[in-house]
């Protein structure tokens, strides 16, 4: 029942709405939801996790503003869930589990896992079913199983190797930079996967990243990424 699917009139009914107010919230992309055929159904698991997301506040920001003539660009900037203090600008480690844990040790320093064994276990179970990096001397880890109540809001944490870690990339080569996902929501993980494969498809990217002198620099080498690969968006807000 937790996990449940409800049609429009049902979740309006749970959140105490009308229906015009939910159709409205998940047209403009605020509200998760998937389309069966023509039809809006919900789970209430993310419902929740929804409602608990507006009572903290953690509201995502999107890059697009509205157009008239389609429908806008709904994707997270980077700023709303990575900082600077999300970087460690040289991982001790020289392992896939050691890098793993030094990964989910910021995180939880930082406070955004409730449950650092968990977050551990669920990025090295993801790896053992099918590696995460991408060759170019990128990883970018996540969960197999999304568990949103163990994330206290959605974040991105970058570790950087200088001398590389066999990690199983596609190219055979060694890693350097690892990212790791803990998003709440599960229509965010593809969208946000792709976004990251493309600001890095470019050498002169990670290259930019490798030779950053430290995490504010590294930060704005990743927002410069962004940047690039958003430059109409960017233009719009200037």
């Amino acid at each position: 029942m937790e996990d449940r699917l409800m049609t429009i009139k049902q979740l309006a009914e749970y959140l105490n709405v009308n229906d015009r107010t939910v159709l409205k919230l998940v047209s403009d992309g605020a509200l998760p939801g998937v389309k069966v055929g023509n039809q809006w159904r919900f789970r209430k698991a993310m419902i929740d996790t929804w409602l608990d997301d507006q009572m903290l506040g953690v509201m995502p920001r999107y890059l697009d503003r509205p157009r008239l003539n389609g429908s806008p660009r709904r994707m997270l900037e980077l700023a709303s869930c990575f900082q600077p203090d999300h970087i460690i600008s040289e991982l001790e480690s020289e392992t896939r589990n050691t890098i793993v844990e030094e990964l989910a040790g910021l995180a939880a320093r930082l406070g955004l896992i409730r449950d650092k064994t968990w977050f551990v276990g669920a990025l090295i179970e993801r790896e053992n079913v099918m590696p995460s990096a991408m060759g170019n001397g990128i990883a970018f880890l996540h969960t197999l199983r999304r568990n949103p109540e163990q994330v206290a809001r959605p974040f991105m944490v970058l570790g950087r190797s200088h001398r590389g870690v066999d990690f199983d990339a596609l190219d055979g080569h060694l890693t350097h930079l690892f990212f790791a996902l803990g998003l709440k929501f599960e229509e965010l993980y593809l969208p946000w996967l792709h976004k990251l494969s493309q600001m890095f498809a470019y050498e002169d990217t990670v290259k930019a990243i490798l030779d950053a002198p430290g995490a504010a620099a590294i930060f704005e080498a990743v927002a410069a990424a962004e940047r690039r690969l958003e430059p109409e968006a960017s233009a719009a807000h200037r």
